[in-house]
Parts: structure tokens; sequence; C-alpha cells
């Protein structure tokens, strides 16, 4: 009997310790497809627009990639498309067991950045230029294509992707684009971090370091502090608040001494670096300027010209890459 009582007892204490274990243990929340989908769709569409990859397919491969938001790839690298390093990868990297032990995989600053490397990478590559030559409404085709190519050793690969684009018709937003007269304008109401990075909303991108003078937020991009300019603004003030000279704000961002200063901009306090220690490219969008990428990754302009082999006054087409540091 006393055995018994003894067992009663233990078994008394688990059955309440037990669920304050498994409450603490609670793993995150599960993104749903649905959600992934809401995500990314508009990245997927833009895509479309500009590299001519369906969008259902784009889509599909990040759902099936990085089972829909919540694999460790991309979770700790936001890798939504399990690219891994290969030889011209000289950004930041992700080390995981894939097909061999330690496998190098690259490593996004964000999830918007996964999906432009994935256009990209499919038409920088000579065995994806077949893809190119299919209609861009065929998913289908499209499907088997990039098993045909060598995406994936999966042989079901193709079928999976149909599945996924026929569940949830992903083909509408393909329909989207190859519409007569369709051009795809984003929500300008937000940002592009948060219409790209959801995950990331109400947070800033750059380190915030101690405050500054006059209670103004001082962050670090590339290493170097920099500040948002505010409503009125002018190198004086600026370099009052922060006592330096006037000539060192204008001369940090690649300014004259005449230009004005637009609430929001960013404004450096050090000089800019000569490349950028976190990404070794930066793909033009319509409408970028070679000033907004030196500031974007704080890197001299001088630089980026001479990098690039660019003059200066004349910006370079949407789609181009910009090297960041001197190219190999």
């Amino acid at each position: 009997m006393k055995r018994i009582r003894q067992f009663s007892f233990s078994g008394s204490v688990l059955a309440w310790i037990l669920p304050l274990f498994l409450w603490s243990q609670a793993p995150e929340r599960r993104i749903t497809k649905e959600e992934y989908i809401q995500m990314y769709k508009d990245i997927s569409i833009e895509e479309m627009v500009v590299y001519k990859i369906p969008a259902s397919i784009t889509l599909a491969q990040g759902i099936l990639e990085s089972a829909h938001g919540n694999s460790e790839l991309a979770r700790n690298a936001n890798n939504h498309f399990g690219i891994k390093c290969h030889l011209e990868w000289d950004g930041k990297t992700y080390i995981m067991d894939d097909d061999a032990r330690n496998e190098c995989f690259r490593k996004y600053n964000d999830p918007y950045d996964s999906y432009r490397d994935h256009s990209l990478f499919l038409t920088t590559r000579e065995r994806y230029a077949g893809l190119f030559k299919l209609d861009i409404s065929d998913y289908r085709a499209w499907a088997h294509g990039l098993k045909k190519a060598g995406y994936a050793t999966n042989p079901d690969y193709p079928q999976l992707l149909i599945n996924i684009i026929e569940e949830f018709k992903l083909f509408g937003y393909d329909r989207m684009v190859t519409e007569e007269g369709y051009t795809y304008k984003p929500d300008q109401s937000t940002s592009r971090e948060e219409r790209f990075n959801p995950r990331n909303r109400n947070t800033t991108d750059f380190e915030e370091v101690s405050p500054g003078p006059a209670g103004r937020k001082i962050f670090l991009n590339n290493n170097i502090k920099f500040i948002y300019a505010k409503k009125g603004d002018t190198f004086f003030s600026i370099a009052q608040d922060f006592a330096i000279y006037t000539w060192q704000i204008y001369k940090y961002n690649d300014l004259d001494k005449n230009d004005p200063i637009c609430k929001g901009q960013m404004i450096y306090l050090e000089r800019k670096k000569n490349r950028s220690e976190s990404t070794g490219y930066h793909v033009v969008q319509p409408g970028d300027s070679m000033y907004e990428i030196s500031q974007q990754y704080g890197v001299k302009l001088k630089r980026l010209l001479k990098y690039n082999e660019l003059v200066p006054g004349i910006e370079p087409e949407a789609g181009r890459k910009i090297w960041l540091h001197k190219p190999r």
C-alpha cells in the first residue's frame, strides 16, 4: 500500500506540473499557407513584371521550399528558396545539414532580398534559359522546366508545385500581369520593408545606438552613424545639434552645400565607407538613383560609380546589378 500511495502522489504532481511545462515549451505559431500568400503575393507579381517569371511559380516555390515561411532556413536566414552559396556568393551565409553535413546557404537581410535573388538566380544562369522560351502563363510547363533544368532532385517536384498553384488558384496572379494593359503598382502608403517583410512591421532595419543630443535618435548603417532628417533641418542646424562642422554634413552625404534636406532623409554623421559590409550588390529598382543607393548602403558615391564604371549623372537601368564593392 505504501508503494501505491507513493506512486499516486507522484502521478498527481506530474498531472499538475506537466501542463505548465508544455505551456512553457509551446512552439512559435506557424504561418499558414494562406497567410504566406498574402505576405508575398505582391512581390511575386512585381518579380513577374520585372523578370518574366510567373508569379504562381515564384509563390509556389516559396511555399514549398520554405514550408510557407516556417523552415529553419526561412526563419534564421530569410532564405525562402533553398539557394546555396555557390562560388559567386560573397554575402552572409548560414550553415546547416541538407544533402550533406554543414552545407552553405545564402543568408539575406530580409525576405525581399531572397525573392529578388531567386529571380536573378533563374535569369542569369544558362541552364534556366529554356524556361524563358515557355509561355509565361503556362505554369505547368514552368514547373516541369524547373525540374528538367535541375532546380530540384525530387521527381515529384513539378507536381508538388502544380498542386499548390491549383489548390490556391495562384494562376490568378499570372493573369493579372498578362492581362492587356496591366501595370503593377505596389501600394505606396507603406514602405517597401513593410510591404515585403511583414514579420518586421513596426521595427527598423537599422540598429539604434544611444540617444544623441537634442533628443535625436542615432542609427547605425554599415557601421556608420546616421539620423533621419526632421522637418526644418538644415546642414547648419544638424551641425549645431551634433557639434560638428556644416561642411562635414554635406561632404559625408555626397551633397552640395546648396542642396535642400527633406524630412525622413538619411543623413550620415560620419564618412561613408568604401564598400558595404553586409551584402555584395544591389539590384536597381525603377526610379533608383546612384545617390539613393549610396545612402541606402552607406557606401561613398564615387566608389560606387568607379566599381560599376558609371558616369556621374547617368542613372542605371532597372534590373541592373550594382556592385557595392570592387568586383572580382
